[in-house]
């Protein structure tokens, strides 16, 4: 079974911890078996790339590295705000997920 994280890919996300701290980015990609997720914008790191035919000048190129996924909260549609995440049925019987802040359903 996989797990259930707060968060999924295109969500909007604020990093509450680390060296990142204070920042807002969209996920890019969520990592399930390490607990982590790669956050536009967020944990840049210097990765340094031999010549290759992708790249032929090779260097130092800057890309996200992954976030553990609870340094991170939903930024809330409505107020703009992170917020935690709830699960409740909605009207049809299906699992979706709510802002506890503004108990507003999240798409």
């Amino acid at each position: 079974m996989t797990k259930k994280f707060h968060i999924k890919k295109g969500d909007t996300v604020y990093v509450n911890a680390g060296e990142s701290r204070g920042k807002q980015g969209r996920v890019l990609e969520v990592i399930r078996k390490k607990d982590r997720a790669i956050v536009e914008g967020v944990n840049i790191i210097s990765k340094h790339q031999k010549p290759n035919a992708e790249s032929p000048q090779g260097g130092i190129l800057k890309k996200e590295a992954p976030v553990h996924i609870s340094n991170l909260m939903l930024i809330d549609s409505k107020t703009g705000k992170p917020t935690r995440i709830g699960r409740r049925k909605n009207a049809d019987g299906k699992l979706v997920r709510y802002s506890k802040k503004s108990g507003e359903e999240i798409k």
